[in-house]
Parts: C-alpha cells; structure tokens; sequence
C-alpha cells in the first residue's frame, strides 16, 4: 500500500475546473441556440453589422473550405463540417490533447433585410468568411383610408 499525501486544496482546484467548463461558452450544452448536442466543437465567431451588410468570420482552422457546409433556409443560416483527426503514433507519447476533432455545427437566425439570394463565403488561413448583403427594401408608407 502506498501512501498518498492528501492536498485540500485540489478540491478547489478541481471545483474551478468545472466551474471554468460550465461557463465556457464554447462547451457543449449551452444555451446558445447555434449549437446542437450532436456536435463535437464549436467554432468561435464574430458577427459584423455593416450599412449594407452582415459579416460573419468562423474560426475553422484544420477544415478544408471546400469541406464546409453553408445553407440558407427559413432565414436560419446554417454551417457544418468535421475536422478529422490526425493518425497519432503512440511511439510520439503526447501527454495533451486539446485540439478538438470531430463535428461542428451552428445556426445564425437572420433578419428580414438579409438577402438570401446574393450571400457568398471565402475561407482563408483558417478562417471562413461569410458576407450577408442586405436586401434593398422600401419604408413603409401610411395608407389612407378613404370614406
């Protein structure tokens, strides 16, 4: 039997760890509606309202642009795509692995002026840029009723 030193103050240690992990908004299960359980990561991204249009650039390094998937439907823009793992030799003896592997999906509801017809994306040094332009519309106008 080994003796083993006891450290109080690993339980706190160990309490901030979780506690870190549930308030980390890229972990699994929160409330963010651009998120699904079935996914393995999420990417960070930032969202970019300009005169006339929306600018969204995804952190997706690792992931061949060709291999995102970008749809629009019922003004929900929609990504997805896998970043696949590495083939590892144990002989190399990592210690960490943090990178996430596996698949990503987020949803983006988007307002009436986006332009569903003319959005394009681009991706570049691992990041995916997606331009919103924003649809020409009239102001509404008061109608009269005549008696």
């Amino acid at each position: 039997m080994s003796i083993t030193r006891y450290d109080p103050m690993s339980r706190f240690t160990q309490l901030q760890k979780e506690l870190e992990r549930l308030f980390d908004p890229r972990a699994l299960g929160n409330e963010d509606s651009s998120s699904v359980a079935t996914c393995d990561w999420i990417p960070a991204v930032d969202i970019r309202e300009e005169a006339n249009r929306f600018v969204i650039h995804a952190d997706i390094p690792g992931v061949d642009p060709k291999d995102i998937d970008i749809t629009m439907e019922n003004g929900v823009l929609t990504l997805k795509g896998e970043r696949l793992s590495e083939r590892k030799d144990e002989r190399e003896g990592y210690k960490r692995v943090e990178r996430a592997r596996g698949t990503f999906y987020r949803r983006f509801g988007l307002p009436d002026t986006a332009d569903a017809g003319r959005i394009s994306a681009r991706g570049a040094n691992g990041v995916l840029e997606i331009v919103i332009p924003k649809q020409e519309y009239t102001q509404p106008r008061k109608i009269t009723v005549e008696s």
